[in-house]
Formats: C-alpha cells, sequence, structure tokens
C-alpha cells in the first residue's frame, strides 16, 4: 500500500484472515519464477501439517538461513498456481528501505501451528 491510506475494516473481517507460525523445513531455488524467489516448505504443526509456497525473498534471505526459521503465513487463501508450483499458504513479510521483503517472525520461538491474534 506504500503510504496509502487502508479501508476500515471490522474485527469480523480480521478473524476470518487465518495467520500462523510455521517452521521452515525444507528450502529450494525456484529458477522457473518470473521474479528471483524461492520454494519453500513450511510445517504448521500437527494441525496444519506441512505447507508448500513460493516466496520472494531472495534479496533479504538465502537458502541456508531460512532452514528452521519461524515465518507468519496466511493459511486460508485458496491454493495459487505460481508457476509450476502450487502455493499453499501465503508468507507474510515486510519490505525493507529497498522494498524487497523482509519475512515476519516472532521474537522468539513458539509452538508451530499458533494462530496470530
Amino acid at each position: 500500500m506504500s503510504g496509502e491510506e487502508s479501508d476500515t475494516i471490522g474485527f469480523d473481517d480480521f478473524i476470518k484472515i487465518d495467520i500462523r507460525v510455521g517452521t521452515v523445513v525444507r528450502a529450494e531455488p525456484f529458477p522457473e519464477a518470473r521474479k528471483p524467489a524461492f520454494k519453500l516448505w513450511v510445517d504448521f504443526g500437527p494441525e496444519l501439517g506441512t505447507r508448500k509456497t513460493s516466496a520472494q525473498v531472495t534479496c533479504n534471505h538465502d537458502l541456508e538461513s531460512l532452514i528452521g526459521r519461524q515465518v507468519a503465513a496466511v493459511v486460508n487463501f485458496p491454493p495459487r498456481q505460481i508457476g509450476p508450483v502450487m502455493s499453499e499458504v501465503l508468507t507474510l513479510g515486510f519490505p525493507d528501505e529497498d522494498g524487497e521483503v523482509v519475512l515476519i517472525e516472532p521474537g522468539k520461538p513458539v509452538p508451530n501451528g499458533g494462530r496470530l491474534y
């Protein structure tokens, strides 16, 4: 949104968005992507299991540093085809000063699958 004011939503709208924490258990290059990206497998615990996604985070994150990192993701969007990858979640991040994604992560380890509130 970069500086734009957003529309006001109600609390009921917010609780419809299921944002969970998970741990990246696998990360691979995604050379087929139009923009530089990685393929990630994120473990959201026993209730949700491991879900696959693609993430355009190559400027601020490398493959090795992603393994074991906890991230936040929207888990209740429908799957979306991103090139040859079926993305099952949307990992979340904020833009750095250059507009590149920095992944959101909890300040200390928390159980996988925990819901944001």
